[in-house]
């Protein structure tokens, strides 16, 4: 059992929700994803997804995307990012899931991905662009050295691929709230409740919605029925919102855990 799988475990047995948060390796430096995971950590953040930026992330929208091209421009890499893991490990013990497209995974090989995350401290991976069909192969190779493979689960996906996903998900299900890429939205999904009541009647992992949920009052919604919530592209958009002025990790932060409420 993971760091991951612990979280959820302690959440059931208090009765609470999780709360994630996704920020972008790199942006607006490395440093201060160092700085960013340490803080999340302190004021009580469930687990952190960190992004790996791409060159095209397809199910990102504007704001994510950006983050991710300015990380690149900055040399943002899956070398660097394994030693920022690497190096938070020595101060926090928060669960850690790397959101990456396959490409760089492909690149670097899944055996050799997966043993070098696991040895940085990564506790699971999101592939957003690896259907469960594709990544059998990865998710065994996962399985055998305890690292969650999370898929996605749509308001479109069918009662057949809602179990296959659950199938080969670990860790949670990531139920994608909107048809559409990730950014602010100012309404939640009608169907949102509905979809995700549907999805937990033919799995027990948890299902954790994401994708246009940006404040609290968002938040405490979907936690009336989701496991957890995830928040990327507001927490995103705050480290934009202060690039270059003081204390940015601070604000950031505070910006986080009123999200919480």
């Amino acid at each position: 059992m993971n760091r991951i799988d612990k979280k959820f475990k302690e959440l059931r047995k208090a009765k609470k929700k999780a709360f994630i948060v996704f920020i972008t390796a790199g942006y607006p430096d490395l440093n201060t994803t160092y700085k960013l995971i340490l803080e999340f950590s302190r004021i009580g953040v469930d687990i952190i997804e960190l992004g790996v930026p791409f060159t095209d992330p397809m199910a990102d929208g504007p704001v994510i995307q950006e983050s991710s091209q300015k990380a690149l421009e900055k040399g943002a890499d899956l070398d660097k990012i394994f030693n920022l893991v690497r190096k938070a490990r020595l101060r926090t013990g928060i669960p850690i899931g790397l959101m990456t497209y396959y490409n760089p995974v492909f690149c670097m090989g899944e055996g050799n991905f997966l043993k070098r995350a696991k040895n940085a401290g990564v506790d699971g991976v999101i592939i957003p662009d690896l259907p469960p069909e594709e990544g059998k192969g990865l998710v065994r190779k996962a399985r055998k050295i305890g690292i969650d493979t999370v898929f996605f689960v749509s308001p479109t996906s069918s009662t057949r691929r809602i179990k296959l996903n659950a199938q080969y998900s670990s860790g949670f299900i990531y139920y994608v709230s909107l048809t559409g890429t990730t950014g602010a939205r100012k309404k939640i999904s009608q169907d949102l409740a509905k979809n995700i009541r549907a999805i937990k009647k033919l799995t027990l992992k948890p299902v954790c919605a994401g994708f246009g949920i940006s404040n609290a009052a968002q938040v405490k919604e979907v936690n009336r029925f989701a496991d957890g919530v995830i928040v990327g592209s507001a927490v995103v958009n705050k480290i934009r919102e202060n690039l270059g002025k003081p204390g940015l990790a601070s604000k950031v932060s505070r910006f986080v855990s009123g999200l919480r409420g």
